[in-house]
């Protein structure tokens, strides 16, 4: 057997390898939510009440949308204007400005569902920490998800540290570096880099958010709101839940801790 072959193989074998693992990693974000494979709703009042019921609705929503399956509830001039009493969102997105990622229509949600912060690269400070508290302290909104996406220019532009970035997009940059350090240490192809650093930025946001002082913190440890974190591909019209934020919530931690005392 030649090189070129042995290498055609060793590729082949590592790509079904990742298909296998990612697919693992969905179907264990699956079980722990109770996904439902033919689902495609879920209960709106619910949501609200429910964080990990509002995350499933969120996974129908645009499972609908990839699939070209969209309602657009809540979405006519009525739904519009008759809002003036108040808004009830089941969900808070801290998404990226980019245009090509609007949080109704990819999660197939309609007017008062969704409260949206978005910044380039999901970047936070002191206005954003004050929006997000605003959605939980005010109004009771339990449900926090960070939204990256596949080839997100803020990212890119830390992957590159250029020398002289124009105005304040050092400050993005600045704050999106460690993400793009942590792949670079990987060292692997360049698209693939990319996608490590917008996934790691994701994860570290949450992170962040779950150790915020002195709102989001407490409420997070008490299991009274849940923050996770997503990517989504501009390619297939997929938000990807990253499992890590997903297996770490207080509900699914305690679980586990009582399934281990009781084994022993």
């Amino acid at each position: 057997m030649n090189s070129n072959m042995k290498n055609a193989i060793l590729i082949l074998f590592v790509s079904l390898f990742s298909t296998i693992a990612v697919a693992q990693q969905s179907a264990n974000v699956d079980k722990l939510l109770g996904l439902e494979d033919n689902q495609y709703f879920a209960d709106r009042d619910s949501a609200y009440l429910d964080p990990i019921y509002g995350l499933k609705k969120l996974i129908y929503g645009n499972k609908r949308f990839a699939e070209n399956k969209s309602i657009k509830p809540r979405q006519t001039d009525a739904d519009l204007k008759n809002n003036e009493l108040g808004q009830k969102p089941f969900a808070t997105i801290i998404g990226c400005a980019d245009s090509r990622v609007p949080n109704e229509i990819i999660f197939d949600q309609g007017v008062g569902d969704l409260f949206i912060t978005r910044t380039a690269g999901q970047v936070m400070a002191e206005a954003s920490y004050g929006t997000i508290e605003y959605a939980t302290e005010v109004l009771n909104t339990r449900l926090i998800v960070v939204l990256g996406h596949e080839s997100c220019g803020a990212v890119q532009a830390a992957m590159k540290l250029p020398e002289n970035p124009p105005g304040h997009v050092v400050t993005l940059i600045n704050a999106i570096k460690p993400a793009s350090l942590y792949a670079k240490k990987t060292n692997k192809s360049e698209d693939d880099m990319l996608d490590t650093a917008i996934h790691r930025n994701v994860v570290e946001q949450v992170n962040l958010l779950r150790g915020l002082e002195p709102v989001l913190s407490r409420r997070f440890e008490k299991g009274e709101v849940i923050i996770v974190g997503a990517v989504y591909s501009l390619h297939t019209g997929n938000v990807e839940f990253i499992e890590e934020t997903i297996t770490s919530l207080p509900e699914f931690m305690n679980s586990k801790k009582a399934t281990g005392s009781s084994k022993k």
